[in-house]
């Protein structure tokens, strides 16, 4: 007989995990299908990896420019097996850590593949069958996609998987795609050492971020020696010796030593069985249909993160855990704002924004007022030597010409993935330029910029 559970989720992620601890906080009987280990892409093969990644080459820009602070160092070389070590450390030390709070809230953990099945049962790969009684929540997440003419090798063309487990950089490579996975390998890459060039189909870099914020990013990677082309087609590659020449849909090549794809990721929906499953709907690109409480067509089955036609962010993952086990015990459920949700890009500069971009504003017909102030001008930014960057405040305009609710909060500059909160906090929940004037902004902070962006809405601004 199947083992019986309040929720059964399969997938391991931050979609599931996440609803596996919730649920149980809340006094549920939980469990969790994963065939790898809880944690998902996020911890193993994403998020987690390509931060710390990232920060191996902030610690080599900032050992390099250390004599501008007067202090003497050797010019730094990187040794990348030693930050690849030093990667699955915290992987491990924060797997481990997840398991056990999994384990002491008494979540059961099965290990398989897990497909559903008729009247809420999920049939594992080893034979094990699980029967909820309450619901089924589906977050099975996605995998990295490729492009006709690009078959993955590991030796040549790489995803996010591959670049992530490497032991040695390559002197140079193309990254086609520049969104934000694409523009975080590009600034990691470029840092430390490999040359680098970014092959974007679409007409800039960053597509979904205000213009003023990815023209910041344009003109840092240019700096530094990063090609960034845009609206180029690529049209597949073809190996010589220890390299791999481009085709250029202008007819031009680009000869590299590796090609990094980087152009999103699709749902893994093909692995749950949901042929069978008559009631779930699968969109043409594969995406599991749900309602704004991430509920399927089947009653009593839930699908959650990547699976499901929403921004593929861990925190969105959570949040939609929440919702669902809230709705699973019949609880208020408020279900994700996805306009306002944050995005934070972990390249250098960095960039967050959450709400609308000016653009995007404009284009849905709204008439708005906008406030940008600069890094440069900030007094933190200089001291730790970052002052490229700028805060961009939307509001929506008054019937008296006055700012009204915050749209969208846009930033580049140091540290801004620290920062978005308030904005964050500020455009979901509405506020005024009047209201958030209010706030005290300590000094001297970075945050501060965005103190002096927002209150310059008031035209009481006071370095503006």
């Amino acid at each position: 007989m199947a083992e019986q559970f309040d929720v059964v989720v399969i997938g391991g992620g931050p979609g599931g995990y996440a609803a596996a601890l919730y649920g149980a906080a809340a006094g549920l009987r939980m469990a969790v299908v994963e065939r790898d280990k809880v944690g998902g892409t996020c911890l193993h093969r994403g998020c987690i990896p390509a931060k710390q990644f990232l920060e191996t080459a902030t610690v080599f820009r900032t050992v390099a420019g250390a004599k501008d602070f007067g202090v003497v160092a050797d010019q730094p070389s990187v040794e990348f097996a030693t930050s690849q070590a030093r990667k699955q450390k915290v992987v491990d030390q924060l797997w481990k850590g997840l398991s056990g709070l999994m384990k002491s809230r008494k979540i059961t953990t099965v290990h398989g593949t897990g497909t559903l099945a008729d009247h809420r049962t999920v049939k594992v790969d080893d034979g094990t069958e699980l029967k909820a009684t309450k619901a089924v929540i589906l977050a099975s997440g996605s995998a990295p996609r490729t492009l006709p003419g690009f078959a993955v090798d590991g030796r040549f063309v790489l995803t996010s998987d591959e670049v992530l487990s490497l032991e040695r950089l390559p002197v140079s490579a193309a990254v086609i795609g520049g969104g934000a996975i694409g523009c975080e390998f590009a600034s990691m890459l470029s840092d430390l050492g490999t040359q680098v060039t970014i092959l974007e189909g679409l007409p800039k870099i960053l597509p979904g971020c205000d213009s003023d914020v990815a023209d910041v990013v344009v003109r840092s990677f240019k700096r530094r020696g990063i090609d960034v082309r845009t609206g180029v087609k690529v049209e597949g590659h073809e190996p010589s010796g220890d390299q791999t020449t481009v085709r250029l849909g202008d007819g031009g090549t680009l000869t590299v030593d590796a090609v990094v794809m980087s152009i999103g990721r699709r749902p893994l929906a093909d692995t749950l069985g949901l042929d069978e499953t008559t009631k779930v709907e699968v969109d043409e690109r594969g995406f599991v249909e749900v309602d704004e409480h991430c509920r399927t067509a089947e009653d009593g089955v839930y699908a959650v993160g990547d699976l499901i036609n929403t921004p593929q962010l861990a925190h969105v993952g959570f949040a939609e855990a929440i919702v669902v086990i809230k709705d699973i015990l019949g609880e208020p459920a408020l279900a994700v704002d996805y306009p306002k949700v944050p995005w934070c890009i972990y390249c250098f500069p960095e960039v967050a924004f959450a709400g609308l971009s000016e653009q995007a504003a404009r284009e849905a017909g709204m008439d708005v007022v906008v406030s940008k102030h600069r890094f440069v001008a900030n007094s933190r930014a200089l001291i730790v030597g970052e002052p490229d960057g700028l805060v961009k405040v939307i509001a929506e305009k008054g019937p008296d010409g006055t700012a009204g609710r915050l749209l969208g909060v846009h930033m580049v500059g140091p540290w801004v993935t620290e920062q978005l909160a308030e904005g964050y906090l500020s455009v979901n929940w509405e506020a005024t330029p009047d209201d958030i004037s209010q706030y005290i902004h300590p000094h001297p902070t970075l945050s501060e910029t965005f103190g002096e962006t927002v209150m310059a809405l008031t035209g009481r601004g006071l370095h503006g």
